[in-house]
């Protein structure tokens, strides 16, 4: 199993401007790469008798010119540009395979990032070496045994992250869940998630509605700077900074619910939500922007792999919020600002997320049952290791299968 560690670094000033450069290099050599795609595929197209450009063809290029062209390419590693189009070939993979969008440009400040492969670094407790510079300083050691792959260097805002793929031979490395039996999850944006368990709805950070002040006040500062000056770069950094720590405080809550959720409950009922849809609804796309909803489901399901559980995910259209969970009856309509209804055919009075959750755990029981032949059923796990922290995540490129 292939999971990422992403782990701070500590670098000083000549790191921090060795990271910048070669980040840099990777983005120009991506770019470039492009650029010369889009050229020789169009000249391809009209006699195809040219060579249909490849990410191999467009490296050795490049190595033949940048001695006299670019020679400010080798006072980084050579990884960094060659990585980069090797990623580029990966994207027109993606794009005419129909998984993604057209490969776009690099842009600085936003895709400041390069990669090594395994032969270009090493890892010596709480320290990585990288090419052309030595050791770097890292916030904490690999917390996984396995055969290294690749590392990615990268930054947000003013720091600089790694985050280490690793080919694990266990695929699990958290121990099994304790299986307090089936939970179904209903996710909302006055609350983050109601449990069917009946347990206090869970509140969401909403780190940027908290935030949304200081945040516009230094979106006007830096309108008001002038382009290109030395205020305008250190407001940018400021905003920059702000909007890294919203994204923490929400991955944190996200982390810290995933993972508890995971660690008590075998199976999970959640819904099939159309977030991209949701988003349109002018009135509440903020808020839901806010809570987080298709990271929530990212980390659940790789999660519960990890843990031997499974996560049962409901039918988009499925009437969780309108069908009664006592006897099934189902209403014909249940505007959003109800939050509670009586059932015309038994008479209980439902808390409107209380019962979409109680839904969504008996679609999970009874999914279960017809699939495994038993509640609960699922793959054993291996035996236990050492847990994680609460915030360790895999990368998705990576958990995913």
């Amino acid at each position: 199993m292939l999971i990422a560690h992403r782990i701070a670094l500590d670098p000083n000033n000549v790191q921090a401007t060795y990271f910048a450069r070669a980040a840099g290099t990777a983005r120009f050599a991506y770019n470039w790469a492009l650029a010369e795609w889009k050229c020789q595929y169009e000249a391809w197209k009209l006699d195809n008798r040219q060579t249909k450009p490849t990410q191999a063809a467009l490296r050795r290029q490049l190595n033949a010119i940048k001695r006299e062209q670019f020679p400010w390419m080798l006072e980084v590693t050579k990884n960094a540009p060659q990585m980069a189009i090797i990623q580029l070939g990966q994207a027109f993979q993606n794009f005419f395979a129909g998984r993604a969008k057209y490969p776009q440009p690099r842009k600085k400040g936003v895709h400041d990032r390069f990669t090594l492969t395994n032969d270009q670094f090493s890892i010596d407790g709480c320290r990585i070496r990288i090419p052309n510079l030595g050791w770097v300083r890292m916030r904490e050691s690999l917390r996984f045994a396995g055969k290294i792959l690749s590392a990615t260097v990268s930054r947000v805002a003013d720091r600089w992250f790694v985050s280490i793929a690793v080919d694990t031979q266990d695929d699990s490395h958290l121990p099994q869940a304790k299986n307090q039996g089936v939970v179904g999850v209903d996710l909302g944006v006055a609350a983050l998630a109601t449990l069917s368990t009946g347990e206090p709805p869970i509140p969401g950070p909403k780190p940027h509605k908290a935030l949304q002040a200081r945040l516009q006040r230094l979106s006007r500062s830096l309108s008001r700077k002038q382009k290109g000056s030395a205020n305008r770069k250190k407001a940018k950094a400021k905003l920059a900074r702000l909007h890294a720590r919203i994204a923490a405080i929400r991955s944190d809550a996200l982390h810290k619910l995933t993972t508890d959720l995971t660690r008590r409950f075998h199976t999970i009922g959640i819904e099939d939500l159309n977030v991209r849809g949701m988003v349109r609804n002018r009135h509440l796309a903020r808020s839901i922007a806010d809570m987080g909803f298709f990271e929530f489901r990212r980390q659940l399901e790789y999660k519960t792999v990890m843990r031997g559980g499974q996560v049962v995910v409901a039918d988009r259209f499925y009437p969780s919020s309108k069908t009664c969970s006592a006897c099934g009856h189902r209403l014909e309509a249940l505007p959003l600002v109800v939050r509670e209804w009586t059932c015309p055919a038994c008479g209980v009075v439902h808390d409107r997320d209380l019962n979409a959750a109680t839904n969504l755990k008996n679609m999970a029981v009874s999914s279960t049952v017809s699939a495994c032949g038993e509640e609960g059923a699922g793959r054993t796990r291996k035996s236990a290791v050492k847990p994680a922290s609460v915030k360790q995540e895999a990368s998705s490129r990576f958990s995913q299968k």
